[in-house]
C-alpha cells in the first residue's frame, strides 16, 4: 500500500495535479429499432485532482453513474475523450488503475472475509506471502481486523460493504469508484460508515469518485459536489465545500453545511 497520511493533515486538492480528464463528453444510447436514442450524457467537462473526494449528485436518469462507467472503462462514449494519468480508461482498467465498489458488496457467501478480499491477489496470482500481508492490512485499514474468519452471513451489512470496499482497495489502484454504495442502508449504518469512508480515504488518499442521491451525504464526504441535472445529463454545477477536514457528526449541524446543501440544491436545473 501506499505510505499513509497523517488523519489530521488538511489536504488541499487546489495544489494536486490533474488526475482524471473529461473533454466533451457525450453518450447516446440507440434503440434496437434505431430509429429512437437516449442522450445520457451531453457536452460533459470535468477535471479530477489527484486524491480528490469528489461526489456526481443529481436525479435518476441524470447520467452521474453513466459518467462513472465512461471513466471506468465500463460504456464506451459517444462523443469526448477520457484520460487517467494520460491512460484511456480502458488503458488504465489494464493497468489496475481503479477499483470499484458497487450498491451491493456482492461477496461470496461460501468463502470467508479474508478468502472474499484475497479474490483478486489469487486472480493475479500474486504469491501467497504477499497475498496474506495484503489482506492483513486491507483488514486494519477497514477495521475488520477481528472478523477475517468469519463468514459474510455472520455479518452486518454495513460490515459487508467494508469487506467489499477492502477487495477494491486490494490490488492498490489510484482510483475508487463507489456507486452508491451506501443506498440500502439505515441512516444510522450510513452515518457509521461516512466516517470510516473518510478515516479510510486520509489513510489512503486514493481519489475518489462517489456517486449519491443524497445532497447531504455528497456534502459530508467531498471536496466537490458535481451537480447533474437530466434531459440531456449535464453538469448543471460544481459546488467547493470548503468546511474544514477531518469532519465528524457534529459537522452535519454547522451552519455552512447547511448553506452548502442548499447551494448543492439550488444548482439542479430542470427537475
Amino acid at each position: 500500500m501506499n505510505a499513509t497520511v497523517n488523519e489530521e493533515t488538511f489536504f488541499d486538492p487546489s495544489s494536486a495535479p490533474v488526475k482524471i480528464t473529461v473533454q466533451n463528453l457525450s453518450v447516446v444510447y440507440k434503440a434496437t429499432d434505431k430509429k429512437n436514442e437516449t442522450v445520457a450524457l451531453k457536452g460533459v467537462n470535468l477535471d479530477i485532482k489527484n486524491g480528490e473526494f469528489i461526489s456526481l449528485v443529481g436525479p435518476s436518469g441524470c447520467g452521474k453513474t453513466t459518467l462513472l462507467r465512461v471513466i471506468s472503462g465500463l460504456v464506451p462514449s459517444t462523443t469526448g475523450r477520457v484520460f487517467i494519468d494520460g491512460l484511456t480508461p480502458q488503458e488504465a482498467r489494464v493497468s489496475k488503475e481503479f477499483g470499484i465498489v458497487f450498491q451491493s458488496p456482492v461477496l461470496m457467501d461460501w468463502r470467508t472475509i479474508r478468502r472474499n478480499i484475497c479474490l483478486p491477489l489469487e486472480l493475479m496470482k500474486m504469491p501467497k506471502p504477499q497475498r496474506t500481508k495484503t489482506v492483513d492490512e486491507m483488514l486494519d485499514i477497514v477495521g475488520l481486523q477481528d472478523f477475517g474468519h468469519h463468514y459474510p452471513r455472520e455479518l452486518s451489512g454495513g460490515m459487508q460493504q467494508r469487506v467489499g470496499i477492502a477487495r477494491a482497495l486490494a490490488l492498490n489502484p489510484n482510483v475508487l469508484f463507489m456507486d452508491e454504495p451506501f443506498s440500502a442502508l439505515d441512516e444510522f449504518t450510513k452515518e457509521r460508515l461516512h466516517e470510516d469512508l473518510l478515516r479510510i480515504w486520509r489513510k489512503t488518499r486514493k481519489t475518489i469518485i462517489f456517486v449519491t442521491h443524497s445532497i447531504q451525504e455528497a456534502v459530508f464526504l467531498s471536496d466537490r459536489v458535481v451537480v447533474f441535472s437530466p434531459h440531456p445529463g449535464r453538469i448543471t454545477s460544481i459546488v467547493d465545500i470548503d468546511i474544514p477536514r477531518p469532519r465528524n457528526l457534529e459537522t452535519k449541524n454547522s451552519r455552512r453545511f447547511t448553506e452548502l446543501v442548499a447551494e448543492v440544491r439550488g444548482g439542479f436545473e430542470g427537475v
